[in-house]
């Protein structure tokens, strides 16, 4: 059987924005997953509580925010890609990251919970993924009027993560 997870997807499975995303995941998608919860983990374990409403601009989410706005994302995809391998084919609604992390209070949150929640959301999504058939991994939907492929939105999960954890890195953690 041909190994999709290792393929990345053709570009007519995700909206062109999602592209900068996909392109910053290496190799397997599974693996990649895998190796962000512990990556990830140790990156907040290293952040001081007293540090998680700090923010690097005005206007900009704060350390707790960006944790869960990337925990709001993974959820949405990995709902989207369940939906969609299970050929469910009805049309999935966007939704509006500021508004989601506006409504949230993250800051209220210990950063220990939200790197728990993290870990505990990936480990259940890489077993929905690894369960996968061949045929549900090509299966693709709608959402937010542009088609999405269950392994597309799966790259997507791990190069948004990726890409926040660049953007902690760089402009919040000197």
């Amino acid at each position: 059987m041909k190994n999709l997870l290792i393929e990345k997807p053709e570009a007519s499975e995700f909206a062109e924005y999602y592209g900068a995303y996909i392109s910053l995941v290496d190799g397997d998608v599974i693996n990649a997953l895998k190796k962000q919860i512990e990556e990830t983990q140790n990156l907040i374990a290293k952040i001081p509580q007293e540090k998680a409403t700090y923010s690097y601009a005005e206007g900009k989410w704060s350390i707790a925010e960006l944790v869960g706005h990337i925990i709001d994302t993974e959820r949405v995809m990995a709902y989207r890609a369940l939906r969609f391998a299970r050929n469910d084919a009805t049309p999935l609604e966007g939704f509006e990251q500021d508004d989601y992390v506006a409504n949230a209070d993250f800051n209220s949150c210990r950063l220990s919970d939200l790197s728990e929640e993290f870990g505990l959301l990936r480990a259940s999504n890489i077993l929905m993924f690894r369960h996968l058939t061949e045929e549900a991994w090509l299966r693709t939907g709608i959402a937010s009027n542009n088609p999405a492929s269950v392994r597309a939105l799966a790259y997507i999960i791990a190069g948004h993560e990726i890409h926040h954890i660049n953007i902690l890195k760089e402009r919040y953690l000197p």
